[in-house]
């Protein structure tokens, strides 16, 4: 039977206040966050936090801003009550907290008490509300701003209760909000007492500037973030952005240390994140995330803050234009920032060669040993002197080696065979002799040590380099390094108008699933702006005439299969926009096949390379910007000072 009709009727004012705490006050974190913008927005530099419980048995928010006298206070717990707007704009909101309910919707699930003492006054007040029963306000003793503190949360709901984490989880939702906060407000001093004992204290930075915003965010992500932490400035179109980007071998398990600010409100926005995804798609593993913080100034009506009860989220009326400032920026920071590599490397690397105080066989030293077992003498490829009349080779496309040597004519016979030599391997290539008697003598004066990543000086296993700098040393992956520099020259040659390539004397035909054909031959055009020319070649079948010139000699097979992983993974086959190859969807989608080619033109783990070829990729690696980390993200070289080695062995 169907339910009697019931009458319409107003629902009780206390009723009406719980229901909104539901959206305002989803948790002890989101109380906080109200009343810590508050003081903010108040004028505060300075903002104490007290939590008990996880928040749940006490809240206490006390800070130094204007206060409020006895009429202010007593409206202030009233429902769509406020200071923040007015002229009654929602367009243009120019402060933190702005909605009418946070105060009241509080007060209807807990009991709140709130002190305050205006400058001006001699005494304060204080008022009182519990589970929405409001008290009257009374005089009191207070110092200068406002003290509100907030018992038993959700007494007045229990079943919320039930829906709340442990103590520690909560806890720690509270302090994350404060750090975010932190990174907004670097003026202002926070501190966040709980009952675990010391309490978090963020001081507040009395000068401002980049270098004060970076002593904040060391303050708050981390004393690792300073050394591998990027500046970042740019304005375009009435939007400005400021921060700091960490490089991309410097990330995190998850997006938490990301922080972002649009005209000085933390948000956690899907399009800023998107953004710095974007930015960082070459230069990082897709499971990795950046570490970073940025500001995003701009016109008051050009972003809509109205759209998410917390606040956490925003509406751009241009969200192509802000995307294109955060990627372009990051984009210019991190190029600017050049041949770099995280500095954590050299701790982690550090850890793994202490030594674990196993026991020494009987008879003396334990022969030096790595995971593939080989020891100690077969590791080193000592270095023999260059035979480069004052120039090092360039890592590049065969076409460029062949150029380089008929314009040097006869003298530099010799070049075009090594240069040759980077591109092919050698694997028959004979041992180079034992070092010389006076090996221990110091390097001589025309030896590039004061170079970034230093002279080479052995190969281990043939995959990794290691280079002698006036500091320490360096740990370089040969593969990795080569990957990042054919990578960035294809991007180079790609925007500046065509990638070179090399005709095939033979055309190889390649096998395989008709609908993976067919998948290849939809994307022919856009393949053959990167240098690779297919065409159909029967059904289950293409034919590869052309292939970009700085791959060298490659397996073409293998080619065309990791090709069409990334065609599925870029959605490159599905077609591009029109005019947005450069940094649009488009010019993404093809970044990403050509990161895919240039693993195939890298110099592989297990080829033997002469000193020249070493010092000739150290070089060209100093002179690529991004170079630090390969286009999967991993570091392509790591740096041990001359300090740490000799904490390794006890002497200092």
């Amino acid at each position: 039977m169907p339910s009697p009709a019931r009458p319409v009727r107003r629902l009780d004012p206390i009723l009406v206040d719980r229901i909104a705490a539901g959206e305002v006050v989803e948790r002890p974190a989101s109380a906080v966050k109200e009343l810590v913008e508050n003081a903010i927005d108040a004028g505060a530099r300075s903002v104490e936090v007290t939590i008990e419980g996880g928040g749940r048995r006490l809240i206490r928010v006390v800070d130094d801003g204007i206060g409020m006298d006895p009429e202010d206070l007593a409206l202030a717990v009233e429902r769509h009550a406020t200071s923040k707007l007015p002229d009654g704009d929602l367009t243009r909101i120019a402060s933190l907290g702005f909605r009418g309910e946070a105060l009241p919707s509080i007060a209807a699930v807990a009991r709140l008490t709130i002190t305050t003492r205006t400058a001006q006054a001699s005494s304060g007040a204080s008022l009182t509300v519990d589970a929405g029963l409001k008290g009257e306000v009374r005089p009191a003793s207070a110092a200068r701003g406002t003290r509100i503190e907030v018992a038993d949360l959700f007494s007045a709901t229990p079943a919320r209760l039930k829906f709340l984490k442990s103590d520690r989880a909560e806890t720690a939702a509270i302090a994350d909000m404060l750090r975010r906060l932190a990174v907004a407000e670097p003026g202002i001093r926070f501190t966040l007492r709980t009952e675990s004992g010391q309490p978090i204290v963020f001081p507040a930075e009395t000068e401002g500037g980049p270098a004060a915003m970076l002593r904040r965010l060391v303050a708050v992500l981390g004393p690792d973030f300073g050394p591998n932490a990027l500046p970042l400035s740019m304005a375009r179109e009435g939007l400005a952005l400021e921060g700091h980007v960490g490089l991309p071998t410097f990330h995190r398990g998850s997006a938490t240390h990301i922080h972002f600010t649009v005209n000085g409100r933390p948000v956690r926005d899907r399009l800023l994140l998107g953004a710095v995804r974007g930015a960082y798609a070459d230069t990082m593993a897709s499971d990795r995330h950046p570490v970073l913080a940025l500001h995003l100034t701009c016109d008051a009506g050009f972003v809509d803050v109205n759209v998410h009860p917390a606040k956490t989220e925003v509406r751009f009326r241009d969200p192509g234009l802000v995307r294109a400032l955060i990627v372009s920026a990051i984009h210019e920071a991190l190029r600017r920032g050049g041949a770099r590599s995280a500095t954590t490397g050299a701790a982690r690397a550090l850890e793994a060669l202490r030594p674990v105080g196993a026991a020494l066989p009987e008879g003396g030293l334990a022969p030096l040993r790595t995971h593939t077992g080989a020891s100690a003498p077969s590791l080193f490829r000592p270095t023999r002197p260059s035979f480069f009349p004052g120039r090092a080779p360039s890592f590049g496309a065969p076409a460029e080696f062949r150029r380089e040597t008929a314009e040097a004519g006869p003298e530099a016979e010799g070049f075009g065979e090594a240069a040759q030599a980077l591109l092919e391997p050698g694997p028959s290539d004979p041992p180079l002799a034992p070092p010389a008697a006076d090996w221990r003598a110091a390097p001589s004066e025309s030896e590039p040590l004061d170079h970034p990543l230093g002279a080479a000086r052995a190969q281990l296993h043939e995959t990794y380099i290691v280079a002698q700098t006036r500091e320490g040393v360096v740990l370089v992956d040969q593969h990795a390094a080569h990957e990042r520099l054919v990578y960035e020259r294809l991007k180079r040659e790609r925007a500046e108008g065509g990638i070179a390539r090399q005709g095939m004397l033979i055309p190889e035909v390649v096998e395989m699933a008709p609908h993976d054909a067919e998948r290849l031959v939809a994307a022919a055009a856009d393949l053959d702006r990167l240098g690779l020319a297919i065409e159909a070649f029967g059904p289950g079948a293409v034919l590869v005439r052309e292939v970009p010139a700085a791959l060298g000699r490659t397996s073409i097979r293998a080619l065309v299969t990791d090709i069409l992983d990334a065609l599925a993974e870029s959605g490159l086959e599905e077609g591009g926009e029109a005019g947005t190859e450069g940094g649009g969807p488009l010019g993404r989608r093809l970044d990403a096949v050509l990161s895919r080619m240039s693993c195939h033109g890298s110099i592989r783990a297990g080829r033997r390379l002469r000193p020249e070829e070493m010092n000739a990729l150290l070089r060209e690696m100093e002179a690529t910007p991004l170079s630090g980390s390969c286009n999967h993200g991993r570091p392509t070289f790591v740096t041990l000072s001359l300090a740490d080695i000799e904490k390794l062995f006890g002497r200092r």
